[in-house]
């Protein structure tokens, strides 16, 4: 095995924390992959990965070397690129990372255009309700809703989307629909945890005049991620803010109810987010370009 497909074996066990994993998605043994790894360490004279019976973990000299590797393997991915016969054809394995719910109810229904206008690129999508170092895990692009606050990525604004209040028909017809903030003083809602603060974000209400108002309400049940926020509020837990995306079947089908119709949710600014690179590989600008061209926001009445 040459130095290089050495890199790429090394980054992909990194990356997915496992031996078998990675040596199977590479078309190799287990044993190829066991024995490149020990003659990479050898030659370097340091211990790259940390093995226990069921995960590998980089070591901080790994982590350090993976990182390296990533920029290695991206520079000669560009070079072949740029040499290549078909360098004018998007190609290659594009690596994305967004929410759960976003990649099911909105990015999933429309990746087989995608694919369809670029054959030669094959997609891995990854679901994380935690932000992740592009760099470090080897991806491409993540898409991100809410404000970006790291400098050192590219951001390019997709869209805005549509949130609403909502709470399940039963917590209606027990506690009632609603409809002014002066009412809320008698009502629950489900807590949803940040990620980044560990705090629990309280709900948000834009006026007609574009006035934001804030309101921290009791809460019973509370949820770090959007599945399960959205289930408690199904639950009859109490009030829920979410994008419309996200609860669209549900309030067609009744079992949901918007709440506030005069007060909606500021809505929530989505982004395609990617390493700043000199030469952005053409799988990824393809990939962002038709993004930037597609509709992701369905009309809320």
């Amino acid at each position: 095995m040459d130095r290089f497909e050495t890199l790429r074996l090394f980054v992909r066990i990194v990356h997915l924390g496992s031996f078998t994993k990675a040596a199977a998605e590479l078309g190799m043994p287990r044993a190829t992959a066991t024995q490149a790894i020990k003659q990479l360490e050898s030659r370097l004279g340091v211990r790259l990965l940390a093995r226990t019976t069921r995960h590998v973990s980089p070591t901080e000299e790994g982590l350090a070397f993976q990182q390296r590797c990533v920029a290695i393997l991206a520079d000669l991915e560009r070079a072949e690129q740029a040499f290549s016969d078909s360098a004018l054809k998007p190609q290659g394995r594009l690596r994305i990372d967004l929410s759960g719910t976003l990649w099911r109810h909105v990015l999933a229904p429309l990746m087989p255009d995608f694919c369809e206008r670029h054959p030669r690129i094959t997609v891995e999508v990854s679901t994380h309700d935690r932000r992740i170092d592009l760099v470090k895990e080897g991806v491409d692009c993540v898409l991100r809703i809410g404000e970006l606050s790291d400098s050192t990525l590219v951001a390019r604004r997709l869209a805005t989307l549509p949130q609403l209040t909502c709470a399940s028909a039963g917590y209606v017809a027990r506690h009632g629909r609603p409809q002014e903030l002066e009412e809320l003083a008698s009502h629950r809602m489900v807590g949803y945890v940040a990620a980044g603060s560990g705090k629990t974000v309280p709900l948000a209400f834009q006026s007609p005049d574009g006035q934001v108002r804030e309101v921290s309400l009791p809460a019973t049940v509370s949820a770090h991620n959007g599945d399960a926020y959205v289930a408690a509020g199904e639950a009859g837990f109490g009030l829920i803010q979410v994008p419309h995306y996200h609860v669209q079947r549900q309030i067609e089908a009744g079992s949901l109810v918007e709440c506030l119709t005069r007060h909606r949710p500021p809505g929530l600014p989505l982004s395609v987010v990617y390493p700043a690179q000199r030469h952005l590989p053409l799988r990824v600008r393809a990939f962002i370009d038709w993004l930037a061209r597609i509709q992701f926001v369905s009309g809320v009445k």
